[in-house]
């Protein structure tokens, strides 16, 4: 069953979408994985993404935000290019993030998922607001438009940190 905000999600609109050949494999490959259909996939992910989106910024990314502003040019660059997960952290991500699909997190995992979900969100904040000061001072930004950060879903595209 889908469900979005708690809610079941039996009652629904339909909607036709034209999907990019790499991320319908992609959507196809995690429902491979979790023995869901390719739509459940594709619904679950979209109700993510705007719950994400709707979701205030905790006051320590604000202060973060408004702290880019007095970098310099070069700090920015740096930051937008060295602002990731290492790694390490990622696979270690990747792999409890499988084993929750297979059987689940004991406490003291579920914490560290949450915590290296936090760590990649923190440097993907950090990366797209030193990019967008950066094109702002009229900055020059494709060469790291690029270079695509790996996301800390896995293979099976739910973050940890929602147990989902």
């Amino acid at each position: 069953m889908i469900r979005y905000g708690g809610q079941d999600a039996r009652t629904t609109d339909s909607i036709t979408v034209r999907v990019p050949h790499p991320l319908y494999s992609r959507l196809e490959e995690r429902a491979q994985q979790t023995q869901r259909s390719v739509e459940e996939e594709l619904v679950e992910a979209l109700a993510e993404a705007v719950l994400r989106a709707d979701a205030p910024l905790p006051v320590e990314a604000e202060a973060l935000i408004d702290s880019l502003d007095a970098r310099s040019d070069d700090a920015l660059w740096q930051l937008a290019r060295a602002s990731r997960l290492s790694p390490a952290a990622a696979a270690h991500l990747e792999e409890l993030n499988l084993k929750r699909r297979r059987e689940g997190l004991t406490g003291d995992e579920q914490q560290i998922a949450e915590a290296l979900v936090h760590q990649f969100e923190r440097a993907v904040l950090v990366r797209a607001e030193a990019m967008a000061r950066l094109k702002e001072r009229g900055e020059d930004i494709a060469a790291l438009l690029e270079r695509a950060m790996p996301l800390p879903y896995g293979r099976e595209g739910r973050r940890l940190a929602d147990g989902g």
